[in-house]
């Protein structure tokens, strides 16, 4: 006989791979992935058994309708259905998103049993290492975190993550800035980060009495030139990642050549939905592209997903013009706010809040105990 932590008898014949152990004692979990190693000592004396068990003291997948489902097993019309009606609007939790970015992605669902229908998801992109399964936050996907939607009966974020984080041997996400820690998850240690966010419903002429003097005066000055600067708007993205290479690129290091495939495969993906607008400025005498910019667009939330501007154009305030030129379009908009995605660098946070828009936090959690087969590392 077992003895498992809090003092539950489970006999080994009532233990079984995947199968709910039959006891009231506890409530515990066996999932597959769970490694069983049998000791056995040769000698003599009686042969003595010893069942090491991982134990994951999570809610009862039996009990509830939350499911750990892997990329394999996900039913993606029914989790586009889901992210479209979620009560939180995060659009970098589409499958077409997804499949550019991540490519697979594992996910603890609830599910309406009857139906099919998903009613919460907690997405969880995965990839593989030495060590086993890793979630992780892939490029160009600042928020995910957990889904509801009006039917959900399990709304606490805690629950969906004590379930998912023994299912990998590192585990890191970015939560939405709708979710909200009640309690410390074990294991996740928990950091603040930050977006800016600017809500649309007020009218151009109130918006635009919220920017910084500085931007307004810039924006006036640009009206009085003979051939003021124009915004223009293409299809192609391709100058626009052009123009970052060359002028920004050597700047982020992080930035490989498979993450600007994997941007423009987002980008395809995303205007087969008619998701994105790319919005330039170029000289008026020369034709060259000043500063360009990649925005989302969805019912309730606009991401400034990537931009890029040359010297002269910084100095022309051509990525000041590009902004400004959404805003007027979207004004107005109940509901509607545009998110910077981004604000953690002071000087980036400055340029959003200087157009009125205000920090909004998210969580980033990252496993804090290590797994025991990588106990070796130091």
């Amino acid at each position: 006989m077992v003895r498992a932590p809090g003092g539950a008898n489970l006999r080994s014949s009532t233990v079984g791979v995947g199968t709910r152990p039959k006891t009231n004692a506890a409530r515990f979990y066996f999932a597959p992935d769970d490694l069983l190693t049998w000791q056995t000592a040769e000698s003599g004396k009686p042969v003595r058994i010893a069942l090491l068990l991982r134990l994951r003291l999570s809610p009862d997948p039996y009990a509830l309708p939350l499911h750990y489902l892997p990329f394999s097993a996900l039913d993606l019309a029914a989790w586009d259905a889901c992210v479209a009606a979620a009560e939180q609007p995060v659009p970098y939790a589409q499958a077409a998103w997804l499949q550019a970015t991540a490519g697979r992605w594992a996910a603890v669902v609830e599910l309406d049993e009857a139906s099919g229908r998903y009613l919460s998801v907690l997405p969880l992109p995965t990839k593989w290492r030495p060590w086993g399964r890793e979630a992780y936050q892939p490029a160009f996907t600042q928020q995910l975190g957990l889904l509801t939607t009006a039917g959900s009966r399990h709304r606490a974020v805690e629950e969906y993550l004590a379930l998912a984080v023994g299912h990998f041997g590192r585990f890191y996400t970015q939560l939405n800035t709708a979710n909200q820690l009640a309690a410390p998850v074990s294991g996740l240690r928990a950091a603040t980060r930050q977006t800016y966010c600017l809500p649309l419903e007020a009218s151009y002429e109130v918006l635009h009495q919220g920017y910084a003097a500085d931007y307004r005066r810039r924006l006036r000055l640009n009206q009085q030139l003979a051939q003021p600067l124009q915004v223009t708007e293409t299809s192609s993205p391709s100058t626009l990642l052009r123009l970052f290479q060359e002028h920004k690129g050597g700047e982020v290091a992080s930035l490989k050549p498979r993450h600007y495939r994997q941007l423009t495969q987002l980008i395809t993906n995303l205007q087969s939905l008619g998701q994105t607008r790319i919005l330039e400025v170029a000289a008026p005498h020369t034709g060259e592209l000043l500063a360009g910019a990649l925005f989302v667009v969805t019912p309730r939330v606009i991401i400034y997903l990537f931009a890029a501007a040359s010297p002269a154009g910084k100095k022309a305030a051509a990525p000041l013009l590009l902004v400004d030129h959404l805003i007027q379009q979207y004004a107005a908009s109940p509901g509607l706010v545009l998110d910077f995605e981004g604000g953690m660098i002071p000087s980036i946070a400055r340029f959003f809040a200087n157009f009125g828009a205000r920090p909004v936090p998210y969580a980033a959690l990252t496993q804090t105990r290590q797994p025991w087969y990588l106990s070796w590392k130091r």
